[in-house]
């Protein structure tokens, strides 16, 4: 496959990959990577794996590919390959949480410059040793990089480097407690995503999305909360991103124990997967998840006495009887029994839920 034959393919990738048709866009890459005889564009289709599986949390294939990519750099014997390449390597370890790893290959990064576009990666280095150093709790460095990152984005006029040190930045408060700039930079975030990420990809709103959620908990706002998180976790199983997911799973349940209603928690959990598995058309996942569902309801006796139906899957309007049942009032209404038809205690002063 020649230079020219490399690039088409690698755009057709680029192309399905956008489309969300990841595994097809991964299989023509993993043909070029295969097939190509161009240094560079190998060099090239092994950035667009690394940032694929980075984005799905296939962290320890990113870090496979950023090791087949540095010996790339190293047959180009190109200084900006190179750099782009320690910089691959530094944040696959940084997933990985090899943090003393990163920092050495970031440290390798920023002794490399000279070139215009290893400058330009300055901002990208800064932010991944500074989630390192936040991986090591080494709080007041961890600062001084974002810090410097932040800088980088703001002279460069670099949105998306500026939205992704937000979310760490997030992070970082959320960590020392400072909740009301734990919600300021997420929500930063969430701006840029909104007036200049149209081209972007969906993790960039996951993220911030998630961040905002694990500030708003912290400050009680749980209804907002609650959003948030649902918005990321819907992006994360779209995506197959099962960190991403995990770390969604996490605020829910600590949503929930706030709220006393762990078992609500679960059932609002497989509802929503439900509805993305249904809209997605994998039948096994949404088979699975209406299974866990109805389980869930049946423990907790979430179903109305008259019709069967669950209830808290949708919106309805509700009846409690003194008796501690409830109904969907439509059907008591239709009944119209002044009896509860599970122990036909009469119903005397009926409150509404």
């Amino acid at each position: 496959m020649g230079q020219d034959q490399t690039k088409q393919q690698i755009e057709k990738g680029l192309h399905l990959y956008q489309s969300n048709q990841t595994e097809k866009a991964l299989r023509v890459w993993m043909r070029v990577l295969e097939k190509s005889a161009d240094p560079a564009g190998r060099f090239r289709v092994l950035g667009c794996l690394i940032t694929a599986h980075a984005e799905m949390g296939r962290y320890k294939d990113m870090l496979k590919f950023a090791v087949v990519q540095i010996d790339t750099a190293r047959e180009l014997e190109d200084p900006d390959y190179l750099t782009e390449s320690y910089l691959n390597l530094a944040r696959s370890n940084e997933k990985l949480c090899e943090f003393q790893k990163t920092i050495s290959y970031c440290k390798t990064c920023l002794n490399m410059q000279g070139t215009t576009v290893s400058l330009q990666l300055n901002g990208q280095v800064s932010l991944s040793m500074g989630n390192a150093f936040l991986g090591l709790s080494t709080f007041q460095k961890a600062l001084e990089c974002f810090e410097k990152a932040l800088r980088y984005a703001h002279n460069n006029d670099d949105k998306m480097l500026e939205c992704r040190v937000c979310c760490s930045l997030g992070n970082f408060y959320a960590q020392i407690k400072d909740y009301e700039k734990a919600l300021f930079f997420p929500c930063k975030a969430a701006e840029l995503v909104n007036d200049y990420g149209k081209g972007w990809s969906l993790k960039y709103r996951a993220m911030s999305q998630y961040h905002m959620a694990v500030a708003y908990r912290k400050l009680g706002r749980l209804a907002d909360a609650m959003d948030r998180c649902e918005e990321s976790m819907k992006i994360a199983l779209q995506h197959g991103d099962r960190p991403l997911q995990a770390l969604c799973l996490l605020c829910f349940a600590d949503i929930h124990r706030s709220r006393k209603d762990v078992q609500l928690g679960l059932l609002k959990l497989h509802c929503l997967c439900e509805r993305i598995y249904r809209t997605k058309g994998q039948q096994q996942e949404l088979r699975d998840h209406v299974v866990k569902f109805h389980e869930c309801v049946e423990e907790m006796e979430l179903y109305c006495g008259m019709c069967g139906e669950s209830i808290g899957e949708k919106n309805n309007q509700l009846q409690a009887l003194p008796c501690s049942h409830f109904f969907h009032l439509k059907c008591l209404q239709t009944n119209g029994t002044r009896g509860c038809p599970n122990c036909r205690r009469l119903s005397v002063k009926p409150g509404y839920v």
